[in-house]
């Protein structure tokens, strides 16, 4: 039995109509598709209506992220530079992070994470938790952060060693308010009820452990109107004190007590 073979010049016209309709048909839809994208493109019909904005958002407004949105073309859903948009949100000062999505066919997805400042930093900086400064406007921070100062580049020095004193002086009810890196790395610390302590270039975790013991005692040798100004710790063995006048309106408290 001879076998068969259907060839090219074979083949029946209704094919070749077939084929032909079907190349017709994906070349329309190529075309027509590519017209109405290059439309689109060009003419501007597609703009974004749509514009969700999430995230830690603590001291960034609204319309500093609506306006800097502004200027990514937001008349072209399909112009949109998200990477863009991304670099000009995260060049405000107080945003962090940011991410942008475009959803189809007209809504644009933001997520913005706001600095969270720790400590401020010589002044005019802030340092946040992951121990990076930045700086921005100091209004918005409505509660109270302990000031840090040093070298330029000691401020991850700076924030672990105001962290890790911080934690021993709260056994004794006592906080960090000012803590200082002299430019010859000598430390010294300012607490929330005004003492200072000198505490030298070395040891300073167990001489802060020797104020803590002695701090008692020493605020019971004060005498009538005076208050320990400062604790100077720089010794191998015992400490210095000094001590100054308390205030009229703390003596007042204290008679009303």
């Amino acid at each position: 039995m001879k076998q068969q073979t259907l060839t090219i010049e074979n083949a029946p016209m209704s094919f070749w109509a077939g084929l032909c309709f079907f190349v017709s048909v994906c070349l329309f839809i190529l075309v027509g598709g590519w017209m109405v994208v290059g439309q689109m493109m060009e003419d501007k019909t597609s703009p974004v209506t749509s514009l969700i904005i999430r995230g830690d958002i603590q001291y960034t407004h609204n319309f500093e992220l609506v306006n800097t949105l502004k200027q990514g073309e937001l008349d072209n859903f399909f112009q949109l530079d998200v990477n863009q948009v991304q670099q000009q949100l995260e060049s405000l000062p107080w945003v962090y992070s940011a991410s942008v999505r475009k959803q189809w066919p007209n809504e644009v997805r933001i997520y913005v994470n706001d600095q969270r400042p720790v400590a401020q930093w010589n002044d005019d900086f802030f340092i946040n938790e992951h121990g990076v400064i930045f700086q921005a406007e100091k209004s918005r921070v409505s509660h109270a952060l302990p000031r840090l100062y040093g070298p330029e580049g000691s401020e991850v020095l700076a924030l672990e060693n105001y962290r890790n004193l911080s934690n021993l002086l709260t056994y004794i009810q006592l906080e960090v308010d000012e803590l200082v890196l002299t430019e010859r790395y000598a430390w010294q610390l300012t607490l929330a009820d005004g003492v200072f302590l000198r505490l030298g270039r070395e040891d300073r975790v167990m001489r802060v452990q020797r104020f803590m013991e002695s701090y008692p005692e020493i605020k019971a040798f004060a005498k009538e109107n005076m208050k320990v100004d400062y604790v100077d710790l720089r010794y191998d063995t015992g400490m210095a004190v000094g001590w100054k006048p308390v205030e009229e309106k703390q003596q007042e408290q204290n008679t009303n007590a």
